[in-house]
């Protein structure tokens, strides 16, 4: 039986002028590159065998964006995806600056059937969004997120 795919990510949030806006991501790649409503995430990645949720969902944001949070995470609803997947996710408060972004990569044959490789970033960019603009940032899936950062905070 094939095994369940479980990703951990993280909802960083801040107030801004009696607003909260939210940390979202860009996926990198030649797929993503002209897609932007519906296409932003959590920062977020699959669990790797035997390890905690929590420290999974922070090493993702490491790698995804070379950011580095402590303080109380707070865990919010297990979210299943259109794909079959499931997301455990924790908000945080807290601030980065977009600029700062630093992502991994990952490589892969592009053009297709060209043979050649090339590598492209995690993740492309990250922004801060009020919760407005983010619902119709983020993916399908994952809006329901944002709903459980505000019936929480």
């Amino acid at each position: 039986m094939p095994k369940k795919k479980i990703s951990a990510g993280i909802l960083l949030y801040r107030r801004r002028l009696g607003e909260v806006e939210v940390f979202l991501v860009h996926p990198g790649g030649p797929f993503w590159a002209k897609k932007d409503l519906g296409a932003w995430s959590l920062p977020k990645g699959e669990i790797e065998e035997g390890e905690d949720p929590l420290a999974a969902a922070l090493r993702e944001l490491r790698e995804e964006t070379g950011f580095e949070l402590a303080g109380d995470f707070r865990p919010l609803p297990a979210r299943r995806q259109p794909s079959g997947k499931t997301i455990l996710a924790w908000a945080i408060e807290g601030d980065c600056d977009p600029a700062e972004l630093r992502s991994a990569t990952f490589s892969m044959e592009w053009p297709p059937r060209s043979g050649k490789r090339q590598d492209f970033p995690e993740v492309d960019r990250g922004a801060w969004f009020t919760l407005a603009e983010a619902r119709r940032r983020i993916v399908a899936g994952q809006a329901p997120f944002l709903d459980d950062l505000i019936d929480g905070s």
